[in-house]
Parts: C-alpha cells; sequence; structure tokens
C-alpha cells in the first residue's frame, strides 16, 4: 500500500470539536512563515499536522490519533488539482505544519509540489489565531484545516477535514459556488 492509498474507515475521523469556529471572518495577522522555496510568506491555505519521512517511523499510536493520519495523501491531492485551482482563480496554494522547514523541503521535494510549504515551526501562527492543535510524540502540532483567504481574511474553514484526500474537492466545489 502506497503513502497515497489509505483505507480510511480504519482510520478514526476526527469530530469537530468548536476549536475552529472563531477563524470565519477574522484577519490574519502579520506573522512570516519561512517557506520551501526560500521566501518568507504570511498566509496558508491547508494545514496538517505533518508529513510523513520514509526513513523516519510515525509517532507512537499515530494512526489511532483522530484526524492524524492523511498527510501526504492530502498535499498529493492538492498537487493533482493544482491546475484547476489556478484556473478557479486560486493565486496561491501553501500548506502548513509545525514541521521544521528542513522536514518541509524534503517532502515538497519527494512529492514534486508546485507549490510551497510553509514552517509554522515556533507556533507563532497557531498562537495568533488560537489554531486547533494537539500533542504527539512531545510535540505540539496543528489539526488539519483548510483555509480560504481573500484580502488576508479567512473568507472559509474547512475543519475538520476528513478523509484528508478529499479535501481538495471541497475547496472546488466551494469556489464553484462562488464563482
Amino acid at each position: 500500500m502506497s503513502l497515497t492509498d489509505i483505507d480510511w474507515s480504519e482510520i478514526p475521523a476526527p469530530e469537530d470539536d468548536g476549536k475552529a469556529n472563531h477563524l470565519q471572518g477574522a484577519e490574519l495577522p502579520a506573522v512570516g512563515l519561512p517557506a520551501t522555496d526560500g521566501r518568507t510568506v504570511d498566509l496558508g491555505v491547508y494545514i496538517y499536522p505533518r508529513t510523513g519521512h520514509p526513513d523516519v517511523d510515525l509517532p507512537e499510536g499515530w494512526n489511532d490519533i483522530p484526524g492524524a493520519r492523511g498527510c501526504t495523501p492530502q498535499s498529493c491531492a492538492f498537487r493533482d488539482h493544482y491546475a484547476q485551482l489556478k484556473a478557479l482563480g486560486v493565486d496561491q496554494v501553501y500548506g502548513l505544519s509545525a514541521q521544521a522547514t528542513a522536514d518541509q523541503s524534503e517532502a515538497a521535494e519527494r512529492l514534486n509540489l508546485p507549490y510551497p510549504l510553509l514552517s509554522d515551526a515556533d507556533g507563532k501562527l497557531r498562537r495568533a489565531l488560537d489554531l486547533p492543535a494537539f500533542e504527539a510524540d512531545g510535540q505540539t502540532l496543528l489539526k488539519r484545516l483548510t483555509l480560504i483567504l481573500r484580502d488576508a481574511a479567512i473568507v472559509d474553514v474547512g475543519y475538520p477535514v476528513f478523509p484528508p484526500d478529499a479535501d481538495v474537492l471541497r475547496v472546488i466545489a466551494w469556489l464553484d459556488r462562488e464563482d
């Protein structure tokens, strides 16, 4: 089974805990995030806990944490639908996690992503927006959610996101309705 072929019925789905309710309509704070393409960016589109690395085991119990599994399938789905997103008027697509930029760079290259990944390793954006998070393996990781932004404001929030590889289809449907 590849990283993108996951039987989602075997993975616990996250429940809406209300921790993203405050984000709809919120203004984005001025927080610079290092990107895998060398720039510093101050916004993101989809947020995920962490990408796996082929040579590193997942944290203990990872598959049992609702919503934790699926970062690679989600990133690949956004990659596979990137042209469609651009055709719908999306100027910028970013993935964001609390992983270090070096880890993000490895994933962006390995997955052939046409967009940069952003690092919130210092937690500045998480704290500024009070983003939902959880603890795993001694790390504070972001819960999976998707933000659609216009003019530095959050106009749509997808949360919780499950299954992760279908998230881009929800974004595309939302964009189609807004046209």
